[in-house]
């Protein structure tokens, strides 16, 4: 009992040192005026108080903030991301950094930039195959890049533009292996280049229209870099004229690493206006459960969802 009556008295006697410095600077009414409201010492004393320091008094009451997902569930549909990024950009666009940063929120993943070269095969080598393709990350990282082997003999190795050459053809992999590895990349992925119908069309696949970004149909790029809007541009005028940088240079043809990557920059140069403009032009859709994760779940807690054997169990 002394020893508790010593350890009390030691922690009310700090607990007063500290109260007096409190009240010295003006942040606690003295102890025993009228209207004062400082507790008592003891066990029952608030954290706040045992700790030396007092809650801030403020007479108005802080504003909400507004809480938005920072992300998306693996599920979640093409127009349900663009909407979340108009919203994120429309929230952010006060602070740079928070503006570049928005597409991390949105999972980078989801984004990659594709180039195919083609070669001549067919009658005169008018027909346009696959012979090589390329496809970065959001980054620029190269995730895939391999040369293919056309399912019908090469006619036209097109080298000048391709720069495909037939040493190339010795390691290269079947058409059918790689359409399978390739179209497992770009599976649910929103997928960026530069006239990029050719290159589905050499991949003999078709991806969904929402989630296609053709930088060479891009109003924002076309806007940008002064071009008419119904003319056609290269990615190589598009580069020089708004990333400052040549590509497609010398006689060794060009390179679908580096086209895929100038996709990419040209993409993410515009992206804050490019996502934000199709957002506003997506009809408009009701929130699912599954695919938008802001939809509320709370409805499904109703008896009527739940399982009749539970139900007999729990009365």
């Amino acid at each position: 009992p002394q020893a508790r009556s010593k350890k009390k008295s030691r922690k009310h006697q700090r607990f007063l040192e500290r109260r007096a410095l409190l009240e010295q600077k003006g942040l606690l009414s003295p102890h025993g005026r009228p209207g004062s409201q400082s507790p008592e010492a003891g066990p029952e004393a608030t954290p706040s108080e045992a700790d030396g320091t007092a809650a801030p008094c403020c007479d108005k009451v802080p504003k909400p903030k507004r809480i938005v997902p920072s992300l998306l569930s693996p599920s979640a549909s093409p127009d349900s991301i663009a909407r979340h990024h108009s919203v994120l950009l429309s929230q952010e666009n006060s602070s740079s950094k928070k503006v570049q940063m928005s597409s991390l929120v949105l999972r980078p993943g989801k984004y990659v930039a594709i180039d195919c070269e083609m070669v001549g095969t067919g009658p005169r080598g008018r027909l346009s195959e696959l012979a090589r393709c390329s496809v970065v990350n959001y980054e620029g990282d190269v995730i895939y890049d391999k040369y293919v082997r056309p399912e019908l003999p090469i006619v036209d190795y097109r080298t000048r533009w391709s720069g495909i050459t037939q040493q190339h053809m010795k390691n290269a992999i079947p058409f059918k292996a790689a359409q399978a590895e390739i179209l497992k990349i770009l599976k649910d992925k929103i997928v960026v280049g530069h006239a990029i119908h050719n290159d589905f069309l050499a991949l003999k696949y078709f991806h969904p229209k929402d989630r296609t970004r053709d930088t060479s149909q891009s109003y924002v790029l076309k806007k940008r870099a002064g071009v008419p809007i119904r003319s056609s541009v290269s990615l190589k005028n598009l580069a020089k004229n708004l990333l400052h940088k040549k590509i497609q240079v010398g006689c060794k043809g060009h390179s679908s690493v580096e086209d895929a990557q100038t996709a990419m920059e040209l993409y993410r140069l515009v992206e804050v206006q490019w996502e934000k403009e199709l957002a506003q032009s997506l009809p408009p859709r009701p929130p699912s459960p599954v695919t938008d994760p802001a939809a509320d779940s709370s409805q499904y807690l109703d008896d009527q969802y739940w399982p009749t054997e539970l139900m007999a169990s729990s009365l």
